[in-house]
């Protein structure tokens, strides 16, 4: 069964009640599905259906002033819940709040955000501010 696919409605208010104006970075980590379904009955991989996500979302995200600040590839879990397993991991840049939510509201990208849907298994997606870079772990 999916969860955290996509994101409550208290979820979105929290995002939408911090500052719009400066740059946020979005640490997205997903595992996907074995098999994608889609809703006509089309069976794939989810790395297959997560790959259209990214060939079809790519063209709305780079328009918007999205870039891929990192991409890792998830190799075990070293603190933390053991089932919390990821197959893909990055942090995505947009200048500022307001380009995500365009991004998500567009009607291009509504289109085609079933691609993520039926190939996420699980994900989190979590809002960074940024903060001063250095040598020491610190708050």
């Amino acid at each position: 069964m999916s969860q955290n696919v996509d994101p409550t409605r208290e979820q979105f208010d929290v995002f939408k009640s911090l500052p719009r104006d400066t740059p946020i970075m979005m640490l997205n980590l997903v595992r996907l599905n074995a098999q994608a379904v889609y809703p006509d009955g089309e069976t794939i991989t989810g790395a297959e259906a997560y790959s259209r996500y990214g060939e079809y979302s790519g063209p709305v995200f780079k328009r918007l002033g999205g870039s891929i600040l990192w991409r890792g590839r998830p190799e075990c879990v070293v603190i933390g819940p053991p089932e919390e397993q990821w197959d893909v991991a990055f942090v995505a840049l947009y200048p500022n709040s307001g380009a995500f939510m365009a991004m998500v509201t567009d009607p291009e990208y509504r289109a085609i955000v079933v691609h993520r849907q039926v190939a996420v298994a699980d994900s989190r997606l979590i809002r960074l501010g940024q903060a001063e870079a250095g040598a020491a772990f610190s708050v």
